[in-house]
């Protein structure tokens, strides 16, 4: 055990791990970030306004059209779905919201529980860099020459709240994002 603890403070094995967590959870970000608000991004006011239009004006083929044009928009392929079934009694026309919904959520929702993932598995390896610290410190007192013992001590301290430090710098932004 003492080994693998020594190893991963000699090649900076949890720095490197909160480093890598770092970078996979800033890429989830940026997909999601690139997906809602570029890929599936849609002025809702000015589509819904010209859907509204077309339907005031009799034009409900003309609004299913303009819908299909945007159908790689959530809130056209909903709105599209709508139109369709605008003909049948409100339980149709609740039940095929219900279910445009259902099909457009994953793709809204995809990745996001990684990110959740990413914030709780770097706030566990900042932990184990502080216990393994902290255990670095407690050997310095006990077998260390009295001369390196401030010193080494004050090493293990260092590095258990350097990988607390790491862990939570990474793991309080991705949660934030997430929620």
């Amino acid at each position: 055990m003492d080994m693998l603890m020594k190893m991963a403070v000699d090649y900076y094995l949890i720095d490197v791990a909160i480093g890598m967590m770092g970078l996979f959870g800033a890429a989830l970000i940026f997909e999601r970030v690139k997906g809602l608000y570029f890929d599936y991004a849609l002025n809702a006011e000015q589509f819904m306004a010209k859907v509204m239009k077309l339907v005031e004006e009799d034009a409900m083929e003309g609004a299913i059209t303009y819908c299909a044009a945007n159908e790689k928009k959530p809130l056209a392929a909903v709105v599209k779905r709508i139109l369709e079934r605008a003909d049948r009694d409100d339980a149709a026309i609740d039940q095929s919201l219900d279910i445009a919904a259902s099909e457009v959520a994953p793709k809204l929702t995809k990745n996001l529980s990684y990110l959740s993932m990413v914030s709780n598995v770097v706030t566990l390896i900042g932990l184990f860099g502080t216990v393994v610290g902290l255990i670095m410190s407690f050997k310095a007192v006990s077998f260390a020459d009295p001369s390196q013992k401030q010193s080494l001590l004050a090493d293990g301290i260092s590095l258990a709240m350097h990988a607390t430090a790491a862990g939570l710098l990474v793991a309080i932004p991705v949660m934030v994002v997430y929620s």
